[in-house]
């Protein structure tokens, strides 16, 4: 039998590093997940955003339980999915931490307004997702949080999404 034959997960182990590099080599788009609650208002740049389910609409986005805005959204029971166009690079890369602005600064960047479930919605954005959290899961250094949506928006359809790809933004 080969040693890859064995079930033996530890002889294929792939590290950190090569998974990540592996991973830059998918284009994923570009989207702000934003929250309030008992903590304020939080947000956060992130690409690991997926379809669940239409039947009840059901998407889902994974947060490292190390971000600094970790603790609130794990307290909130709403979140919104801002989907990027390839105009707001200054506004995902603050929301992912670049040039360390504070929250009130990093909101300051776009036009938002309350949504349904209370999150932040941005204005100008291709899609927008709110969502009420239905379930999470802890899995590895992650939590997934899974949201049934309670309302869309639909941007401009002549607009390009941000994509991020090798480890930077593209447009399509």
């Amino acid at each position: 039998m080969a040693d890859n034959e064995t079930g033996d997960s530890t002889l294929n182990a792939v590290n950190g590093a090569e998974f990540r590099q592996a991973m830059s080599r998918l284009s994923q788009q570009v989207h702000v997940i934003t929250s309030i609650g008992p903590k304020g208002r939080c947000g956060v740049t992130v690409t690991a955003v997926a379809s669940v389910s239409d039947d009840p609409p059901t998407l889902l986005f994974c947060l490292n339980r190390s971000s600094r805005t970790f603790p609130s959204f794990a307290d909130n029971k709403t979140f919104c999915v801002n989907t990027l166009d390839s105009d707001q690079t200054a506004l995902a890369d603050a929301f992912a931490g670049r040039g360390h602005l504070d929250t009130d600064a990093r909101f300051a960047l776009g036009t938002w307004r309350e949504g349904t479930t209370g999150s932040p919605v941005l204005e100008n954005a291709l899609a927008t997702f709110e969502c009420r959290v239905t379930q999470v899961i802890d899995m590895a250094t992650h939590r997934i949080f899974f949201g049934e949506v309670e309302a869309v928006t639909n941007g401009d359809e002549n607009a390009h999404s941000l994509t991020y790809y090798n480890r930077e933004y593209v447009s399509l």
